[in-house]
């Protein structure tokens, strides 16, 4: 899918980045939490793949906060709430909408409560995805953030900003998959720098929009990962006890990011236009899979700089497509400085790997290659299963330039001529048992 154009919102003096997605009977109006940089956070397939299973019955509108990413910068302690609602119309104002549904995450929830009860017949509906009215603790309030914890989360921005840490805990179910952590380092760099970021969470840390709640009388999904460690489960329960016309989903996940995981995205079309369409089904099939990530990128953006970081990977990312039709491979997915293919031989998934190896490596890059065989299910253009998982954890486990594969692997190509290194067992994450891998060569 083509990166859609971003454009200008005017509210009052500010100017606002928006995108407008694809058409639909209705619109939708997305409002992600608050670190975003349009364009970077647009990179990530599973991002898009939220956004396109909304273009089935809706038009999207997203946008940047004010103070954030594309939209223009601001004094964080100037930025009065009711300045938000002011944003949120001016967005909608910009793309020809007269009513949307918003569906809100983590502090953009904030704004979205307020803005349903200040211009009710601006919003038709809302979806409250780990959100919050208020995020610290206070007396009548236990769900909160301890203060304590408070400070532990700005000490963590001060240091790790910009390093894409905090995706262990945003998305633990995704974080270890080749190059989100890397993805998410330069969303928060492109979002904000150290200081506007501590900023922005002092300021979340201090509002408290609970008064509002019951004066949104639109219908709302409360929408909660019950394991979610960042905004735990009390907050969304508090939110659908005291919004008087609202319904609680809760979900057994960890992620505080919205993943296009099927039930959600399910209850999401459902809620807002009545009904959910049949599932597409999903096909079922033997494959190999590649993941290719780039070793010590955190190490190498810092080094020279982010222009030149960035020709690096476009060098890269060519060097991939131009292989993968050498080699008959599919990409599946990229993310960041890795990419996920498959194949339908795995002789030519390990051939394909080298050729990517050695071709990055005289750009000075190097890579970790990681392949297993197995059956995996393709539904929306993405592949999911056991043998994915499984192969991702096989490159993390490579050293850079390594094309590390499974036993599997190594069976299935027996007599073509590759040799291979035995590198011993490794227990894999996620994984039961312990597995034989091998480095490749040949």
């Amino acid at each position: 899918m083509p990166a859609p154009r971003t454009l200008y919102a005017k509210s009052g003096d500010v100017h606002l980045a928006y995108q407008a997605i694809g058409e639909g009977p209705r619109d939708v109006v997305l409002v992600l939490d608050w670190a975003s940089h349009l364009e970077a956070v647009w990179e990530q397939p599973f991002v898009q793949e939220f956004i396109t299973s909304l273009n089935r019955y809706a038009r999207v509108l997203w946008f940047d906060m004010r103070g954030v990413g594309l939209s223009h910068r601001v004094v964080e302690d100037a930025v009065a709430p009711e300045e938000w609602m002011d944003d949120v119309c001016a967005v909608m104002d910009a793309a020809g909408s007269k009513q949307a549904t918003l569906i809100a995450h983590g502090h953009g929830v904030q704004m979205a409560l307020m803005s349903a009860a200040t211009h009710p017949d601006r919003v038709a509906s809302l979806v409250l995805i780990n959100g919050f009215a208020r995020f610290s603790r206070a007396d009548d309030y236990p769900a909160g953030m301890p203060p304590e914890a408070a400070g532990r989360l700005l000490a963590q921005i001060e240091e790790a900003w910009g390093t894409g840490a905090a995706a262990a805990y945003l998305g633990p179910s995704v974080a270890s998959d080749p190059g989100i952590q890397e993805w998410y380092g330069r969303v928060e760099r492109f979002a904000a720098t150290p200081g506007t970021a501590i900023a922005k969470m002092r300021a979340i840390l201090s509002l408290d929009v609970r008064k509002v709640l019951p004066l949104v009388g639109v219908p709302a999904l409360v929408i909660q990962n019950r394991h979610d460690a960042f905004v735990r489960a009390a907050h969304g329960r508090y939110l659908a006890q005291e919004l008087p016309n609202a319904q609680l989903l809760e979900r057994e996940s960890a992620d505080h990011w919205p993943l296009p995981d099927p039930d959600l995205l399910g209850a999401i079309e459902e809620f807002v236009t009545g009904s959910r369409r049949q599932e597409l089904m999903a096909e079922r099939f033997l494959t190999t899979v590649l993941f290719v990530d780039v070793a010590g990128s955190t190490e190498r953006v810092s080094a020279i700089g982010d222009q030149r970081w960035r020709e690096l990977l476009d060098s890269f990312e060519e060097t991939v497509r131009r292989s993968l039709v050498v080699h008959r491979g599919e990409l599946v997915s990229r993310a960041g400085d890795g990419i996920l293919a498959t194949f339908d031989g795995p002789a030519r998934a390990i051939r394909c790997a080298g050729d990517i190896r050695d071709a990055v490596r005289r750009t000075g890059l190097d890579v970790r290659c990681g392949l297993h065989t197995g059956e995996v299910t393709r539904r929306n253009g993405d592949v999911a299963g056991i043998a994915v998982h499984i192969g991702a954890r096989v490159s993390s486990a490579a050293s850079p330039g390594e094309v590390l594969v499974t036993r599997t692997v190594r069976d299935l190509v027996a007599g073509s001529g590759i040799v291979f290194d035995a590198r011993g067992e490794h227990a894999l994450k996620g994984v039961p048992e312990s597995w034989a891998l091998y480095a490749a060569s040949g």
